[in-house]
């Protein structure tokens, strides 16, 4: 009987790696991950509601991932941790509750590598506003990376269709807000949104005009484009302080 049972699980096993399946649970586990219809929209809630679990325990977590100007020319990957670190649990809070409203649509629409690298090519953006506008000021926290967000669906539903007017007023009003409250970095706000529009009717032009793989290369060209020159805007910030 134990003999038949082993060879049972192997026939089962040799099924599994014929079909294509995972041969761990691990892999398993990933697969069903991936087969949802916004993975990456998933995990990055998950990695940074993770991250401010982290921040609860004993060191100050953010010092070590906020973004500063000055920290930031040595310590280049602060560009993008400081977009996975928060002020306060309603900070975290409440982006993470936009990011899963409003990033799955834009996830679904592009693709879920393209979405991204718009997310972190947004957030890096944010951060280069801030070293033109308040270059002293330390940052963290997604919200340029949401109002990115906020930009990439008033552009491509504006190119794709008809912008929806509710999208627009909860715009409006936070961006009300973050000029009512002097904590709040209004560059990263305002930068991020720039940031999202131009990506938003870049990626909805090329939407607008062409369809499958062309469309999905061309949508790595707008967010190669947009990422190459807020690289270049970083660069003259640098140049201009030294």
């Amino acid at each position: 009987m134990r003999e038949l049972a082993e060879e049972q699980r192997a026939l089962h096993q040799r099924t599994r790696v014929a079909s294509g399946a995972p041969r761990t649970r691990g892999g398993q586990l990933l697969r069903q991950w991936l087969a949802q219809p916004s993975p990456v929209t998933l995990a990055l809630v998950a990695v940074t509601t993770l991250v401010g679990v982290l921040q609860v325990l004993p060191g100050d977590l953010s010092v070590h991932l906020m973004y500063f100007l000055g920290y930031s020319l040595v310590e280049p990957w602060r560009f993008l941790t400081y977009a996975f670190v928060h002020a306060s649990v309603l900070h975290l809070a409440f982006n993470m509750l936009v990011l899963f409203m409003v990033g799955p649509s834009i996830e679904q629409r592009i693709g879920r590598l393209p979405f991204l690298a718009a997310y972190l090519v947004s957030a890096a953006g944010a951060a280069v506003a801030v070293a033109w506008f308040t270059p002293m000021s330390a940052v963290v926290g997604a919200s340029g990376a949401i109002y990115a967000l906020f930009g990439m669906a008033i552009g491509m539903q504006r190119m794709l269709g008809r912008v929806q007017p509710a999208l627009l007023l909860i715009v409006g009003i936070n961006l009300v807000i973050t000029f009512l409250f002097s904590s709040i970095s209004w560059p990263a706000h305002v930068g991020g949104l720039v940031i999202g529009l131009a990506l938003g009717f870049g990626i909805g032009l090329v939407h607008q005009r062409m369809r499958g793989d062309q469309a999905a290369k061309a949508a790595w060209l707008v967010i190669g484009v947009v990422a190459l020159a807020l690289a270049g805007l970083f660069a003259l910030r640098v140049a201009l302080i030294l």
